[in-house]
């Protein structure tokens, strides 16, 4: 490790983030680790990071020609999106709107950046659509962080965001090569076509690919939050795809007093629920979670984010709930024994990394491709639905809990996360890819 401290001083490394908590927390780990053997870290994001960043002492660089856009505001800039259901669709406007649409403005301020601060490297989360122009137009290398499952595209696999098990039969192969057609000329035709025009007023020209499709080919690296065993065999991965474990946000040795209640060691049945940060509806998860366990023997834990927290507290006032805007989920999490999600990938990382089995229930913003491999390697239940009812929900985690499965499937994984030493192991990647020929910068 001295050796990669040795090659890292000094190097001047630019983080570019989508606006929202799940593509910057996971990040942020990473970036102080680097910071702290010597690299000179500046952070290119929404300016709703502004004070996260200024505790982490990490400059800001905030949008200026790209459109602020973060995950309070995204709904009315765009109020058309509200209106839509159905995943496919959803998916399709986000890759369109708030991403794809994005990059030459993106690329417009990171120019400008690089004047004042002429980075090595570039460090993005992986939906961040400025990836390709940087490394090509630039000749910067540009590491991608996996913030969700590995969207590459592959033969057994249907296309990324239908939340589709890996082909098992010739049959099945078949459906999926169609599939495949039909994303690129019909379902995401739009979010690719718009995107690769961008290139080429660039002069980036590219095999015709789906936008997640390409980033990831794009990366000079790409750092796959998770593990082999957490996600699907596929034929032919990229050769610069990495697993790197759970890569976690920063936590500094200057903790608060550990959230507790003395209720956790009264119940023998805990359960947690949340629906994340973007998620602003409660009545998805976290209120049939509350109908079905309330004044039961089971104690229920709920985050909201802040999404009407004290009416909630009003209508479910029994001592077996507990409803809280924020938990820190390692406070939580190792009394718990079933976590109820729509999906979100940090809080499945944690959750396996607590081997805590889990009920999932999310179908928007790709979250099927999350909850579906948590059925498939039967780490808990997916129930393949955005609303689930209280029935639907109180067996699925009355299943869990009695089926040693999920749990012993859960412990495996976190085993094997735990065989990673993500954030010095995706410094040594950064290292080496910094040491090959043409990537130093004078």
């Amino acid at each position: 490790m001295n050796i990669v401290k040795e090659q890292l001083k000094g190097k001047r490394i630019l983080f570019a983030t989508v606006p929202t908590d799940g593509h910057f927390n996971p990040l942020t780990g990473l970036a102080k680790y680097l910071q702290q053997v010597g690299c000179d870290i500046r952070w290119y994001t929404s300016v709703t990071f502004e004070d996260k960043l200024k505790r982490l002492e990490i400059p800001l660089y905030p949008f200026e020609k790209a459109l602020e856009i973060n995950q309070s505001n995204f709904l009315k800039l765009f109020p058309g999106r509200a209106g839509i259901t159905d995943a496919a669709e959803v998916m399709e406007f986000d890759l369109h709107y708030l991403l794809g649409n994005m990059a030459g403005d993106l690329y417009t301020d990171i120019l400008k950046i690089h004047e004042s601060f002429p980075f090595d490297l570039m460090i993005a989360d992986s939906s961040f659509t400025a990836i390709p122009l940087v490394k090509i137009k630039m000749n910067i290398p540009v590491v991608s962080i996996g913030v969700y499952p590995l969207p590459e595209s592959a033969a057994n696999l249907a296309p990324y965001s239908m939340g589709l098990p890996p082909a098992k039969n010739e049959t099945e192969l078949l459906n999926y090569a169609e599939l495949h057609k039909e994303a690129l000329n019909k379902t995401f035709k739009g979010s690719t076509d718009s995107f690769h025009s961008i290139l080429e007023e660039h002069d980036i020209r590219l095999e015709r690919s789906l936008l997640l499709d390409l980033l990831v080919k794009q990366a000079s690296l790409y750092l796959q939050i998770g593990a082999p065993s957490f996600e699907y065999k596929r034929v032919g991965m990229g050769e610069n795809i990495r697993f790197v474990g759970s890569l976690l946000p920063y936590s500094s040795n200057h903790q608060k007093k550990p959230w507790y209640d003395e209720r956790l060691e009264q119940y023998e049945k805990v359960v947690l629920v949340t629906q994340g940060t973007v998620e602003k509806d409660p009545d998805k998860i976290i209120v049939p979670t509350l109908e079905a366990f309330y004044g039961t023997d089971t104690l229920v834990i709920a985050t909201t984010a802040g999404n009407q927290t004290e009416k909630l507290k009003e209508k479910y006032a029994a001592k077996n709930i507990i409803i809280e805007d924020f938990i820190p989920y390692d406070d939580v999490m190792p009394y718990a024994g079933v976590y109820i999600t729509n999906g979100g990938y940090g809080g499945v990382m944690l959750s396996i990394s607590h081997k805590l089995p889990i009920v999932a229930a999310g179908l928007l913003e790709a979250k099927n491709e999350i909850c579906s491999r948590i059925g498939y390697f039967k780490l808990g239940i997916d129930l393949s639905t955005e609303r689930p009812s209280p029935q639907e929900l109180r067996s699925a985690v009355e299943e869990v809990m009695v089926n040693g499965q999920y749990k012993n499937n859960a412990t495996r994984l976190s085993i094997e996360l735990d065989s990673y030493l993500p954030t010095a192991l995706c410094a040594s990647y950064v290292a080496e890819l910094l040491q090959q020929p043409g990537q130093l910068k004078i």
